[in-house]
Protein backbone atom coordinates (compact mmCIF):
# COMPACT_ATOMS: atom_id res chain seq x y z
CA UNK A 1 0.00 0.00 0.00
CA UNK A 2 2.98 2.40 0.89
CA UNK A 3 4.63 1.28 -2.13
CA UNK A 4 1.13 2.41 -4.05
CA UNK A 5 0.81 5.66 -2.71
CA UNK A 6 4.84 6.87 -3.24
CA UNK A 7 3.75 5.49 -6.88
CA UNK A 8 0.61 8.06 -7.14
CA UNK A 9 2.67 10.91 -5.23
CA UNK A 10 5.21 10.68 -7.96
CA UNK A 11 2.79 10.61 -10.56
CA UNK A 12 0.89 13.23 -9.54
CA UNK A 13 4.41 15.78 -9.07
CA UNK A 14 5.24 15.52 -12.95
CA UNK A 15 2.21 17.78 -13.40
CA UNK A 16 1.14 20.56 -12.59
CA UNK A 17 -2.59 19.77 -13.51
CA UNK A 18 -5.05 17.64 -11.92
CA UNK A 19 -8.69 16.66 -12.02
CA UNK A 20 -10.37 15.30 -9.31
CA UNK A 21 -13.66 12.73 -8.85
CA UNK A 22 -15.83 15.88 -8.26
CA UNK A 23 -15.31 17.44 -11.89
CA UNK A 24 -17.71 15.55 -14.03
CA UNK A 25 -20.35 15.40 -16.85
CA UNK A 26 -23.07 13.45 -18.22
CA UNK A 27 -23.67 14.50 -21.62
CA UNK A 28 -21.28 15.42 -24.16
CA UNK A 29 -21.72 18.93 -25.55
CA UNK A 30 -19.68 21.25 -27.05
CA UNK A 31 -21.00 24.09 -25.27
CA UNK A 32 -20.36 22.86 -22.04
CA UNK A 33 -17.33 25.09 -20.40
CA UNK A 34 -14.00 23.83 -19.84
CA UNK A 35 -12.59 22.76 -16.26
CA UNK A 36 -9.04 23.35 -17.64
CA UNK A 37 -6.81 25.01 -20.23
CA UNK A 38 -3.94 24.02 -21.17
CA UNK A 39 -1.06 24.20 -23.74
CA UNK A 40 -0.16 21.11 -26.23
CA UNK A 41 1.92 19.12 -24.76
CA UNK A 42 0.12 19.38 -21.29
CA UNK A 43 0.40 15.94 -19.13
CA UNK A 44 -2.55 15.92 -16.80
CA UNK A 45 -3.75 13.47 -14.35
CA UNK A 46 -7.25 11.90 -13.31
CA UNK A 47 -8.78 10.41 -10.22
CA UNK A 48 -11.70 8.80 -11.63
CA UNK A 49 -14.82 7.51 -11.02
CA UNK A 50 -15.71 3.93 -12.36
CA UNK A 51 -18.24 3.77 -15.70
CA UNK A 52 -20.96 2.72 -12.90
CA UNK A 53 -20.33 6.30 -10.84
CA UNK A 54 -19.34 4.19 -7.98
CA UNK A 55 -22.66 3.17 -7.17
CA UNK A 56 -21.16 -0.16 -7.11
CA UNK A 57 -18.15 -1.42 -5.05
CA UNK A 58 -16.47 -3.99 -3.09
CA UNK A 59 -18.88 -4.55 -0.48
CA UNK A 60 -21.94 -4.49 -3.22
CA UNK A 61 -24.09 -7.52 -3.17
CA UNK A 62 -26.69 -8.47 -6.03
CA UNK A 63 -29.60 -6.68 -4.05
CA UNK A 64 -28.05 -3.02 -4.55
CA UNK A 65 -28.46 -3.33 -8.52
CA UNK A 66 -32.37 -3.05 -8.27
CA UNK A 67 -30.84 0.54 -7.13
CA UNK A 68 -28.41 1.31 -10.25
CA UNK A 69 -29.66 4.65 -11.38
CA UNK A 70 -28.30 4.31 -15.40
CA UNK A 71 -28.73 8.40 -15.99
CA UNK A 72 -25.14 8.31 -13.64
CA UNK A 73 -23.60 5.96 -16.22
CA UNK A 74 -20.37 6.54 -18.17
CA UNK A 75 -19.57 9.90 -16.58
CA UNK A 76 -16.82 11.92 -18.10
CA UNK A 77 -13.96 13.87 -16.35
CA UNK A 78 -13.09 17.30 -18.27
CA UNK A 79 -13.68 19.21 -20.35
CA UNK A 80 -10.17 20.25 -21.25
CA UNK A 81 -9.20 23.05 -23.61
CA UNK A 82 -5.88 22.95 -25.36
CA UNK A 83 -4.83 25.80 -26.60
CA UNK A 84 -4.31 25.68 -30.66
CA UNK A 85 -6.30 23.09 -31.56
CA UNK A 86 -8.99 24.10 -33.90
CA UNK A 87 -11.30 22.03 -36.17
CA UNK A 88 -9.20 19.83 -39.01
CA UNK A 89 -6.42 19.02 -36.07
CA UNK A 90 -5.69 15.75 -33.96
CA UNK A 91 -5.48 15.34 -30.64
CA UNK A 92 -2.99 13.07 -29.84
CA UNK A 93 -3.42 11.57 -26.61
CA UNK A 94 -1.06 9.39 -24.64
CA UNK A 95 -1.62 6.91 -21.58
CA UNK A 96 1.46 7.39 -19.84
CA UNK A 97 0.52 5.71 -16.67
CA UNK A 98 -2.90 3.65 -15.42
CA UNK A 99 -3.82 2.07 -12.17
CA UNK A 100 -7.06 0.07 -10.89
CA UNK A 101 -8.60 0.16 -7.56
CA UNK A 102 -8.41 -1.96 -5.39
CA UNK A 103 -11.72 -4.07 -6.28
CA UNK A 104 -14.13 -4.14 -9.78
CA UNK A 105 -17.12 -5.44 -10.35
CA UNK A 106 -18.94 -7.34 -13.56
CA UNK A 107 -22.40 -7.16 -13.88
CA UNK A 108 -25.14 -8.13 -16.21
CA UNK A 109 -27.79 -5.88 -16.63
CA UNK A 110 -31.45 -7.16 -17.39
CA UNK A 111 -31.74 -5.49 -21.25
CA UNK A 112 -28.27 -5.04 -21.95
CA UNK A 113 -25.52 -6.99 -23.92
CA UNK A 114 -25.44 -8.90 -26.91
CA UNK A 115 -27.51 -11.68 -25.36
CA UNK A 116 -29.87 -9.53 -23.33
CA UNK A 117 -32.89 -12.09 -24.46
CA UNK A 118 -30.99 -15.10 -23.06
CA UNK A 119 -29.81 -13.62 -19.82
CA UNK A 120 -32.75 -12.35 -18.29
CA UNK A 121 -31.69 -11.68 -14.81
CA UNK A 122 -28.95 -9.54 -12.94
CA UNK A 123 -25.72 -10.89 -12.50
CA UNK A 124 -22.97 -9.14 -10.37
CA UNK A 125 -19.31 -10.42 -9.42
CA UNK A 126 -16.79 -8.83 -7.30
CA UNK A 127 -13.20 -8.96 -7.92
CA UNK A 128 -10.56 -8.87 -5.85
CA UNK A 129 -7.55 -6.31 -7.47
CA UNK A 130 -5.42 -5.35 -4.53
CA UNK A 131 -2.46 -8.13 -5.64
CA UNK A 132 -3.20 -7.39 -9.57
CA UNK A 133 -0.50 -5.01 -9.93
CA UNK A 134 2.35 -7.82 -8.73
CA UNK A 135 0.50 -10.55 -10.43
CA UNK A 136 -0.53 -9.39 -13.23
CA UNK A 137 -3.81 -11.00 -13.29
CA UNK A 138 -7.50 -11.25 -11.36
CA UNK A 139 -8.74 -14.53 -10.13
CA UNK A 140 -12.37 -15.54 -11.82
CA UNK A 141 -12.49 -18.35 -10.04
CA UNK A 142 -9.89 -21.52 -8.77
CA UNK A 143 -8.10 -22.50 -11.80
CA UNK A 144 -8.81 -19.37 -14.05
CA UNK A 145 -7.05 -15.95 -14.05
CA UNK A 146 -8.11 -13.17 -16.13
CA UNK A 147 -4.79 -10.55 -17.37
CA UNK A 148 -4.98 -7.17 -15.65
CA UNK A 149 -4.65 -4.55 -18.46
CA UNK A 150 -6.24 -1.52 -17.86
CA UNK A 151 -7.33 1.11 -19.46
CA UNK A 152 -9.89 3.74 -20.68
CA UNK A 153 -13.28 2.72 -22.14
CA UNK A 154 -14.35 6.37 -22.76
CA UNK A 155 -12.11 9.08 -24.53
CA UNK A 156 -12.98 11.57 -27.02
CA UNK A 157 -13.47 15.27 -27.66
CA UNK A 158 -16.56 17.31 -28.43
CA UNK A 159 -18.42 16.50 -31.41
CA UNK A 160 -19.36 19.00 -34.10
CA UNK A 161 -23.42 18.91 -33.80
CA UNK A 162 -24.49 21.11 -31.27
CA UNK A 163 -26.76 19.60 -27.87
CA UNK A 164 -26.52 16.74 -25.58
CA UNK A 165 -25.06 13.11 -26.57
CA UNK A 166 -25.19 10.29 -24.60
CA UNK A 167 -22.33 8.84 -23.44
CA UNK A 168 -22.77 5.51 -23.70
CA UNK A 169 -22.00 4.82 -27.24
CA UNK A 170 -18.78 5.17 -29.47
CA UNK A 171 -18.83 8.52 -32.05
CA UNK A 172 -16.41 9.67 -34.83
CA UNK A 173 -15.05 12.18 -31.98
CA UNK A 174 -14.10 8.96 -29.64
CA UNK A 175 -16.31 8.31 -26.84
CA UNK A 176 -17.29 4.98 -24.74
CA UNK A 177 -15.34 2.87 -27.78
CA UNK A 178 -14.34 0.75 -25.06
CA UNK A 179 -10.96 -0.82 -26.88
CA UNK A 180 -8.95 -3.17 -24.66
CA UNK A 181 -5.96 -2.39 -26.98
CA UNK A 182 -5.38 1.16 -25.86
CA UNK A 183 -3.47 0.34 -22.91
CA UNK A 184 -0.56 2.09 -20.87
CA UNK A 185 1.95 3.11 -23.87
CA UNK A 186 -0.50 3.49 -26.07
CA UNK A 187 -1.61 6.61 -28.53
CA UNK A 188 -5.13 7.45 -29.72
CA UNK A 189 -5.64 10.01 -32.04
CA UNK A 190 -9.19 12.17 -32.23
CA UNK A 191 -10.25 14.79 -35.22
CA UNK A 192 -11.06 18.02 -33.63
CA UNK A 193 -13.76 19.41 -34.40
CA UNK A 194 -14.31 22.46 -32.03
CA UNK A 195 -12.00 24.50 -30.83
CA UNK A 196 -9.90 23.28 -27.98
CA UNK A 197 -11.09 20.15 -28.64
CA UNK A 198 -12.47 19.72 -24.86
CA UNK A 199 -11.14 16.63 -24.45
CA UNK A 200 -12.95 14.27 -21.40
CA UNK A 201 -12.22 10.76 -20.76
CA UNK A 202 -13.59 8.12 -18.20
CA UNK A 203 -15.15 4.67 -17.16
CA UNK A 204 -11.92 2.95 -16.12
CA UNK A 205 -11.60 -1.00 -16.89
CA UNK A 206 -8.85 -3.53 -15.40
CA UNK A 207 -9.59 -6.22 -18.10
CA UNK A 208 -12.12 -6.46 -21.08
CA UNK A 209 -12.70 -8.82 -24.13
CA UNK A 210 -12.79 -7.23 -27.36
CA UNK A 211 -16.65 -6.60 -27.50
CA UNK A 212 -17.73 -5.85 -24.11
CA UNK A 213 -20.12 -8.87 -24.83
CA UNK A 214 -22.21 -9.22 -21.52
CA UNK A 215 -21.82 -5.24 -21.38
CA UNK A 216 -19.51 -4.46 -18.41
CA UNK A 217 -15.96 -5.23 -18.11
CA UNK A 218 -14.04 -5.19 -15.04
CA UNK A 219 -15.55 -1.75 -14.05
CA UNK A 220 -13.19 -0.32 -11.27
CA UNK A 221 -12.11 3.11 -10.30
CA UNK A 222 -8.80 4.57 -12.35
CA UNK A 223 -5.94 6.75 -11.27
CA UNK A 224 -4.66 8.26 -14.81
CA UNK A 225 -2.12 10.57 -16.44
CA UNK A 226 -2.70 11.08 -19.55
CA UNK A 227 -0.39 13.55 -22.72
CA UNK A 228 -2.50 15.58 -24.79
CA UNK A 229 -0.77 16.92 -27.73
CA UNK A 230 -1.89 19.10 -30.60
CA UNK A 231 -1.20 17.22 -34.26
CA UNK A 232 -1.29 19.35 -37.79
CA UNK A 233 -1.70 17.94 -41.30
CA UNK A 234 -3.53 14.58 -40.63
CA UNK A 235 -6.57 15.26 -42.10
CA UNK A 236 -6.97 11.75 -43.13
CA UNK A 237 -8.25 10.83 -39.64
CA UNK A 238 -11.55 11.22 -39.38
CA UNK A 239 -12.09 8.80 -36.90
CA UNK A 240 -10.31 7.40 -33.79
CA UNK A 241 -6.87 5.54 -34.95
CA UNK A 242 -4.51 4.64 -32.38
CA UNK A 243 -1.30 2.75 -32.30
CA UNK A 244 -0.05 0.27 -29.17
CA UNK A 245 3.14 0.20 -27.72
CA UNK A 246 3.95 -3.96 -28.71
CA UNK A 247 2.81 -4.64 -25.22
CA UNK A 248 0.87 -7.98 -25.07
CA UNK A 249 -2.21 -6.35 -24.34
CA UNK A 250 -4.21 -9.26 -25.34
CA UNK A 251 -2.42 -11.61 -22.79
CA UNK A 252 -1.63 -14.42 -25.31
CA UNK A 253 2.38 -14.24 -25.00
CA UNK A 254 2.78 -13.47 -28.51
CA UNK A 255 2.52 -9.46 -28.82
CA UNK A 256 3.58 -7.62 -31.77
CA UNK A 257 7.25 -6.02 -30.76
CA UNK A 258 7.00 -2.48 -32.60
CA UNK A 259 3.16 -2.39 -31.72
CA UNK A 260 0.13 -2.04 -34.53
CA UNK A 261 -1.39 0.89 -35.79
CA UNK A 262 -5.44 0.76 -35.93
CA UNK A 263 -8.63 2.52 -37.41
CA UNK A 264 -11.85 2.55 -35.96
CA UNK A 265 -14.97 2.59 -37.84
CA UNK A 266 -18.42 3.45 -35.81
CA UNK A 267 -21.50 3.08 -37.22
CA UNK A 268 -24.58 1.54 -36.27
CA UNK A 269 -24.09 -1.17 -39.12
CA UNK A 270 -21.47 -3.62 -38.20
CA UNK A 271 -20.13 -3.73 -42.24
CA UNK A 272 -20.58 -0.19 -42.45
CA UNK A 273 -18.13 0.07 -39.52
CA UNK A 274 -15.91 -2.48 -40.79
CA UNK A 275 -16.10 -0.57 -44.06
CA UNK A 276 -14.82 2.75 -42.43
CA UNK A 277 -12.41 0.84 -39.93
CA UNK A 278 -10.83 -0.15 -43.38
CA UNK A 279 -10.85 3.05 -45.27
CA UNK A 280 -9.13 4.52 -42.29
CA UNK A 281 -6.14 2.54 -42.45
CA UNK A 282 -6.10 2.88 -46.05
CA UNK A 283 -5.74 6.12 -45.44
CA UNK A 284 -3.13 6.36 -43.19
CA UNK A 285 -0.84 3.90 -45.48
CA UNK A 286 -1.11 6.00 -48.30
CA UNK A 287 -0.10 9.30 -46.63
CA UNK A 288 2.40 7.69 -44.05
CA UNK A 289 3.86 5.20 -45.37
CA UNK A 290 3.56 6.08 -49.24
CA UNK A 291 1.44 2.90 -50.38
CA UNK A 292 -0.80 3.49 -53.35
CA UNK A 293 -4.25 3.09 -52.83
CA UNK A 294 -4.38 -0.63 -54.12
CA UNK A 295 -1.36 -1.43 -52.68
CA UNK A 296 -2.81 -0.30 -49.31
CA UNK A 297 -5.84 -2.25 -49.78
CA UNK A 298 -3.73 -5.65 -50.50
CA UNK A 299 -1.74 -5.05 -47.65
CA UNK A 300 -4.47 -4.79 -45.38
CA UNK A 301 -6.29 -7.93 -46.50
CA UNK A 302 -2.86 -9.83 -46.14
CA UNK A 303 -1.98 -8.49 -42.51
CA UNK A 304 -4.06 -6.52 -40.79
CA UNK A 305 -6.76 -7.85 -38.54
CA UNK A 306 -10.56 -6.35 -38.16
CA UNK A 307 -11.58 -6.76 -34.58
CA UNK A 308 -15.18 -5.65 -33.35
CA UNK A 309 -14.08 -3.54 -30.21
CA UNK A 310 -17.20 -2.60 -29.14
CA UNK A 311 -20.47 -4.45 -29.49
CA UNK A 312 -23.05 -3.85 -27.23
CA UNK A 313 -23.18 0.26 -26.33
CA UNK A 314 -26.09 1.29 -29.37
CA UNK A 315 -26.77 3.04 -31.20
CA UNK A 316 -23.00 2.08 -32.64
CA UNK A 317 -20.48 -0.59 -33.19
CA UNK A 318 -16.71 0.46 -32.93
CA UNK A 319 -14.75 -1.95 -35.52
CA UNK A 320 -10.56 -2.18 -35.75
CA UNK A 321 -8.72 -1.89 -38.48
CA UNK A 322 -5.19 -3.29 -36.76
CA UNK A 323 -1.81 -3.54 -39.37
CA UNK A 324 1.20 -5.12 -37.21
CA UNK A 325 4.22 -2.54 -37.69
CA UNK A 326 6.39 -5.27 -37.59
CA UNK A 327 5.81 -5.28 -41.62
CA UNK A 328 7.91 -2.14 -42.08
CA UNK A 329 11.34 -4.03 -41.73
CA UNK A 330 13.25 -0.86 -42.84
CA UNK A 331 12.08 1.22 -40.61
Amino acid sequence: MLSFRYDILKLFTMSSFHIKRSQLHLKWNNAQPPILTVDSGSTITYDLLDGGHNQLTEKSVLADMSKFDFSLVDPLFGPVFINGAVPGDVLKVEFLDLKPASYGWTAIFPGFGLLADEFPDPALKIWDLSAAADKNYALFKKGIHVPVRPFLGTVGVARAIPGDFSTIPPYETGGNIDCKHITTGSVLYLPVKVPGALFSCGDGHAAQGDGEVCGTAIETPMRASIRLTVEKGKSYVQSPHFRTSGVDVAGTGAGEKKGEYAALGIHADLREASRDALRGLIAWLEKEKGLSRVEAYMLASVAADLRIVEAVDMPHFAVACALPLGVFVEE
